[in-house]
């Protein structure tokens, strides 16, 4: 069965496609068949971030009605697979004959999971992104006027009956005025199924043009990414990464 999950934010800056790229990343590390959709049309950045500017097929090809979808599928060096939306100003005046929900369900029985970036707000692009979902996970910071922008998706995708899975917490430093996870599931309604630290590996990840999962296995932002992954397979994270003598040590020390 393919899971089509679809990551939204309400506001821009978020992280979500860092989180969803390095999502898929995880899944893939953890031996599943995994897609990283960049639904974001307007201004997408998955390419970018994993060093894939100019790919000859994109997403915006499929929904004008050019292609077919298993043609805008690329293997990142890391073995993850990636359909990109198009970069160049051009295709955005390109007609989008199909929606994204029609030409994203032909990878049903394709993979087994699809995560769909979806644009920040809830303009018609992110709307026809959370449409093509069957789930949602909802990325924010930790921030009063995030959570807002979030809630308001959350209440869309519910309107369309798409399942929620839960909220990641991103760019986390436990700040005293940082919103607490209780804050924050008291606040949506919805559990906190992982917290991202705030990481300055995530930018040399994306500057390595590099899944943070494997330029930095090790850092705090890629072990949380881990977790949340394993969590979604319903695997322990102990059991997929164990713990090696060192990390055992640097742990019970509050280092690791």
């Amino acid at each position: 069965m393919t899971r089509l999950i679809v990551f939204s934010s309400g506001k821009g800056g978020v992280g979500k496609t860092t989180i969803t790229t390095n999502l898929g990343a995880a899944l893939h590390k953890f031996g599943k068949d995994v897609v990283v959709v960049d639904g974001n049309v307007s201004t997408p950045n998955v390419s970018v971030i994993l060093g894939m500017p100019r790919l000859p097929i994109t997403l915006h090809d499929v929904l004008a009605g050019k292609a077919k979808i298993n043609q805008s599928i690329y293997l990142h060096p890391s073995g993850l697979k990636v359909i990109p939306a198009g970069l160049s100003v051009k295709h955005l005046s390109m007609k989008r004959r199909k929606k994204m929900a029609h030409v994203l369900n032909d990878l049903i029985g394709e993979t087994e999971f699809a995560l769909i970036d979806c644009a920040a707000g809830l303009g018609n692009e992110a709307k026809q992104a959370i449409e093509a979902g069957d789930e949602l996970i909802l990325v924010t910071n930790p921030e009063i006027h995030a959570l807002t922008d979030a809630l308001k998706t959350y209440e869309f995708a519910k309107r369309l009956g798409i399942k929620p899975l839960g909220v990641i917490l991103n760019r986390v430093s436990n700040k005293n005025w940082e919103m607490t996870k209780e804050n924050v599931e008291e606040f949506l309604e919805l559990p906190v199924v992982g917290i991202i630290p705030e990481d300055e590996c995530v930018k040399k990840s994306i500057a390595m043009k590099k899944p943070l999962i494997y330029a930095f296995p090790n850092s705090p932002a890629s072990r949380a990414i881990k977790k949340i992954a394993a969590r979604m397979i319903g695997e322990d994270y102990r059991t997929l990464e164990p713990e090696t003598i060192t990390q055992k040590i640097l742990r019970i020390f509050g280092i690791y």
